[in-house]
């Protein structure tokens, strides 16, 4: 039952705390787990949902949806935070869930949120109690868990994967929130414009929490007119001035892999669309400098060999000036990339010969390609029988140079791309003069 203490302390909690929804019909988003007819949706309506983990970015429900399991199940319900809790306490829930389970039959549910924050001590000792079902346990992460969490446990669990709120999703919890007078806005009267909730839920980016506090600090600091606090699109923008980034790693990594896919696809719109999401999210751009230059060669190469020159020059760009100066002289290098014609002949040359390198037997150096460059090298024979080859015509000469264990390996393929066709024209001729 509701007191005068808790009622306050729910009336000083953020707007998003007082609007969560209690039932599944109030739930926003996520119809493809809790939709009509959906697996979750039934396990929780029948209270037999199972050790589950909530995998999605902020904002997105899943703390709001452990809340609505909380309401509607006949078990007790037991919720942790992993940045705050050890073993001790979890020991304890343990505990409890066991005489619960022996005296009432009775299950108990535990929600653990930031869930990926635990260790390998922490997760093991949950285990036993995962396993013989004392325990039900509700993962809630923003990460992915297959990668951030020990394998014990999510074996144990079924992931359910939440993705970001709809812009139409979040102006429906934004119109919920300013009608509703009780735990709401709608005691303000607030008269928000249709481009001014546009604005918030764009810039929310998926987060409906970030969306509902913005609303709420919007409302609150405007003064009324004739009993109504309207809102305009320029009070909208100040009270979420910038859009809300969800990123941890496992996303940072996703977005650098498409980034690097579009450099070697040649889509320079879509390598300047990740680059830019990179840097806004905080990646350093030391990091996409590297990849730049990397791919100068893995997949520019001797097409265009310009390449290179473009995105070292681009990295000493980022030393000499930083950011955000540096942007132009980066987006430069990332357009001449993905602009280039492409080979991946230096990339295949550099592999076929480290493999043989690893797999080969080692032979001693031929003796025409020894060092001759220290005292007694002639009495050792190192140099007999070497050709100059700039004391031949064209200054090349025919000789053998690889070493004997792979030798007639052709490793190095020119391709017919750009600059690199002049390359394979001049190697053709070459074999076809020394068959």
């Amino acid at each position: 039952m509701e007191d005068l203490f808790s009622r306050s302390i729910k009336k000083n909690a953020p707007l998003a705390d007082r609007m969560r929804p209690t039932t599944l019909d109030e739930f926003i988003g996520q119809s493809h787990i809790v939709g009509k007819g959906s697996l979750l949706r039934r396990a929780i309506q029948t209270d037999s949902l199972q050790s589950s983990i909530f995998w999605g970015p902020p904002g997105c429900g899943k703390t709001t949806l452990a809340s609505i399991i909380a309401h509607t199940t006949n078990s007790s319900f037991v919720k942790l935070n992993a940045v705050t809790t050890g073993v001790k306490e979890v020991r304890e829930v343990i505990a409890e869930a066991e005489r619960n389970l022996k005296l009432y039959g009775r299950e108990t549910f535990l929600l653990l949120d930031e869930c990926h924050r635990w260790n390998k001590a922490q997760s093991d000792s949950i285990l036993p109690a995962l396993e013989s079902g004392t325990v039900k346990f509700i993962g809630s992460t923003t990460e992915n868990p297959m990668i951030s969490m020990t394998g014990a446990i999510v074996s144990r669990c079924r992931l359910f994967q939440f993705y970001p709120l709809t812009v139409d999703d979040i102006k429906t919890a934004m119109r919920r929130a300013l009608a509703d007078n009780e735990n709401g806005l709608g005691m303000y009267g607030p008269d928000f414009d249709e481009d001014a909730l546009d604005h918030i839920a764009v810039t929310a980016n998926g987060d409906a929490r970030a969306a509902l506090n913005a609303i709420e600090l919007a409302v609150r600091t405007t003064d009324p007119e004739n009993g109504r606090v309207h809102i305009t699109k320029a009070i909208a923008a100040e009270s979420i001035q910038k859009k809300v980034v969800k990123c941890d790693e496992q996303q940072l990594y996703d977005m650098l892999s498409a980034f690097c896919k579009s450099l070697r696809g040649g889509d320079s719109n879509a390598a300047l669309a990740w680059f830019s999401r990179l840097v806004y999210a905080g990646m350093d751009p030391r990091i996409i400098c590297r990849r730049i230059i990397a791919h100068a060669s893995e997949d520019v190469g001797l097409a265009n060999p310009t390449a290179m020159q473009q995105a070292v020059a681009a990295a000493q760009a980022l030393e000499l000036i930083g950011m955000p100066e540096a942007r132009l002289s980066i987006t430069q290098a990332i357009i001449f990339v993905c602009e280039s014609p492409k080979s991946n002949s230096v990339v295949m040359a550099v592999d076929a010969a480290f493999a043989d390198a690893e797999h080969t037997i080692d032979e001693p150096v031929p003796i025409h390609l020894r060092d001759t460059s220290f005292r007694g090298a002639e009495k050792l024979g190192h140099g007999v029988g070497y050709k100059y080859p700039h004391d031949y015509p064209n200054h090349e000469v025919e000789q053998e140079y690889m070493p004997p264990s792979v030798r007639g390996r052709e490793y190095y393929v020119p391709s017919e791309m750009g600059t690199e066709g002049r390359i394979k024209a001049r190697h053709d001729a070459k074999k076809n003069k020394d068959k």
